[in-house]
């Protein structure tokens, strides 16, 4: 499904504090894996997931997914691939704390220009995944922090996405919303979604349902 191919990321390459974030990044990965990228803080790991997102683009190198190159799309198509085909949770929630849990789960889906029937259906199925749905009315500001990122799981689930990626999903949770987290990651492989997780949590190392990890250091793939 997901092919990375001579993937590099260098920073700043015109000047003399240059900096190689990712060098020779090759990476396969199936239709329905769960995978894991370990890494220390600052070893590429998050570069390589913004990449693989369509949120930023290789210095040299491609990401494939499916038959789409969507390391060279320009900005507005990477844009509406990744509102039609990606779900992504971030480290820090990156919720609108001002509104509800509905309201920001159904904001990945104006691009869309889906009519509001579609759209309520839409979000109430993601948050019924999530386990947030009782939740719903709620602002975001009212949530607890495990609360928070069932609310930020089922906005990364309201396209249907075929391929969801978590970048550090655990830092900001204890160790009990970790675990319900890793549950929930769980239930979205038995639907079938391909699942890359950035992360140095050593709770991921004890994980039944990881098919593969990924040890990244000083921005290369490391045996």
């Amino acid at each position: 499904m997901l092919n990375v191919k001579n993937l590099c990321k260098i920073y700043s390459p015109n000047n003399a504090n240059v900096f190689h974030a990712l060098t020779d990044i090759n990476l396969h990965v199936n239709r329905g894996e769960a995978v894991i990228l370990s890494g220390i803080s600052g070893s590429g790991k998050s570069t390589l997931l913004s990449i693989m997102a369509a949120m930023d683009k290789p210095t040299s190198g491609e990401v494939i997914v499916d038959s789409t190159a969507i390391s060279k799309l320009p900005d507005l198509h990477a844009s509406a691939y990744r509102s039609h085909h990606i779900g992504f949770i971030f480290q820090h929630f990156n919720l609108l704390e001002a509104l509800s849990v509905k309201e920001n789960v159904a904001l990945p889906l104006i691009p869309q220009n889906l009519d509001n029937d579609t759209i309520s259906s839409n979000v109430a199925t993601a948050m019924r995944l999530a386990h947030i749905d009782h939740k719903a009315d709620a602002n975001v500001h009212e949530l607890s922090g495990g609360e928070k990122q069932r609310c930020a799981i089922a906005r990364a689930l309201v396209n249907d996405p075929k391929l969801i990626l978590c970048d550090e999903p655990t830092a900001n949770l204890d160790r009990e919303n970790s675990l319900h987290f890793i549950e929930s990651l769980r239930e979205l492989k038995t639907l079938g979604k391909t699942i890359i997780v950035a992360t140095h949590d050593p709770l991921f190392e004890r994980v039944d349902f990881i098919d593969t990890t990924v040890h990244i250091s000083d921005g290369a793939i490391r045996e």
